[in-house]
């Protein structure tokens, strides 16, 4: 069954936690959406620069989550810190997490989740510098290097994006799960 996913990314997101998902997900026979503040194009971070640039699918004041199967959130340390900034797109994420979707965040991609007042109880993982942001919001953090609660994935940083993409895609394939809510 063909699934539409959605990958709320802007600039500064890292290039690998959003190519190799959106590659993965194409794997599967599915359209993956590149979800935006703006037209155009947004810019990867690679290596402590900057990147090559990726095509915006959707602007995100037209993105309606109902149009989507699940919801990606790339990291990068730039990435995440702008779209929490922004009330639409914490609603979009918040959005899935009302629908029963899954959700899956690497890096430090969760800190939006943050913003969308999604953790209170929930297990994660992500980047070690935002460790502590998620436990304040209520999370129980591990330091794994894939964790899944009830369709929220999680990872830590581009070296689990094996086990992130495999976890990601099982979630997606289980659709929606009734435990996850905001």
């Amino acid at each position: 069954m063909k699934k539409n996913i959605a990958i709320l990314a802007t600039n500064g997101f890292e290039e690998s936690e959003l190519s190799s998902p959106k590659a993965h997900l194409e794997d599967q026979g599915w359209n993956a959406d590149i979800i935006s503040l703006k037209s155009g194009t947004i810019k990867a971070w690679k290596d402590g620069n900057w990147s090559n640039e990726y095509q915006v699918d959707v602007v995100l004041d037209q993105a309606n989550e109902t149009d989507y199967d699940a919801l990606v959130l790339p990291g990068g340390v730039i990435n995440p810190d702008l779209l929490r900034r922004e009330e639409a797109a914490v609603n979009f994420v918040r959005a899935f997490f009302k629908s029963k979707k899954p959700v899956a965040a690497i890096c430090h991609g969760p800190q939006i989740l943050v913003d969308a007042d999604v953790l209170e109880g929930r297990k994660v993982t992500s980047f070690f510098s935002v460790k502590n942001d998620l436990k304040n919001a209520g999370a129980q953090w591990e330091d794994s290097e894939v964790v899944v609660d009830n369709g929220l994935v999680t990872s830590r940083n581009p070296n689990d994006l094996p086990a992130f993409n495999k976890k990601m895609v099982e979630e997606i394939k289980e659709g929606k799960h009734e435990r996850q809510t905001v």
